[in-house]
């Protein structure tokens, strides 16, 4: 009896050793994307447009997948980098360009700082259209130093918020702003301006035509005295031969 005890325990042990090792691993919990920049503590702007855009859901499903293919990017303004844009940029955008704003922000890749510096130009952002000209961005790399231009501003790569085998955040000086959305456009060259009618100035002629008269009214004036003058000479001829 004491045998088939000994047994039973011995089998008992080795099926619960087996069954521990043949179990699940319960998924690793994976931070999103809110969360991580939370942490960093000055991310409250970019924040509030990833809700809006609705983009903070887009990434947290791909950042949920069992094996990601690409990873991602993300270069994530701070507040003081948003304080630098013009009062009102952002109340001035539409649904659209505020979401296209935040994808030029998403590179629908894993990089780390040294593959910036082998990177081939321009990076394609999740704003799309790179060839276009209309999101073109771009990325310079010395030592540690990281560069990106837009093609309207230049921003700088200040430190890594988070990275893990998914996703890197990177912390920028400036808000990434597109060449589509922010770019000038020319200003038409004003249309040469018309004399008003009633400002005419008088021509040559109507000039001439005064002349005309003043020299008239003074001849007017000197036939008058002569007449008089050839009165009194008549008066004085016949007063002195009466």
């Amino acid at each position: 009896m004491r045998n088939f005890n000994f047994v039973f325990l011995v089998i008992f042990f080795f099926i619960d050793g087996t069954l521990a090792q043949i179990a699940p691993t319960p998924p690793v919990k994976m931070d999103n994307i809110t969360s991580i920049l939370e942490k960093g503590g000055q991310f409250t702007t970019f924040i509030k447009l990833l809700k809006v855009t609705q983009v903070a859901d887009q990434l947290n499903n791909e950042l949920s997948t069992p094996n990601p293919n690409d990873g991602l990017t993300i270069f994530a303004p701070s507040n003081d980098a948003f304080s630098g844009l013009k009062i009102g940029t952002l109340n001035s955008l539409s649904d659209r360009e505020k979401f296209q704003l935040v994808q030029f922000h998403i590179l629908p890749t894993l990089m780390s700082t040294s593959q910036f510096q082998t990177a081939s130009n321009p990076l394609r952002t999740q704003a799309g259209d790179v060839e276009g000209g209309k999101f073109p961005l771009n990325v310079t790399a010395t030592g540690n130093q990281v560069n990106l231009t837009t093609g309207v501003v230049n921003a700088t790569v200040e430190n890594t918020v988070y990275s893990d085998r998914r996703i890197a955040v990177y912390q920028v000086d400036r808000v990434l702003l597109p060449l589509k959305i922010f770019g000038t456009t020319p200003v038409p060259a004003p249309a040469p301006e018309v004399p008003d009618k009633d400002d005419s100035v008088p021509s040559p002629k109507a000039s001439k035509g005064a002349d005309t008269d003043s020299s008239g009214a003074m001849s007017l004036k000197f036939d008058s005295k002569a007449m008089v003058s050839f009165g009194f000479a008549v008066f004085f001829t016949l007063f002195w031969g009466l």
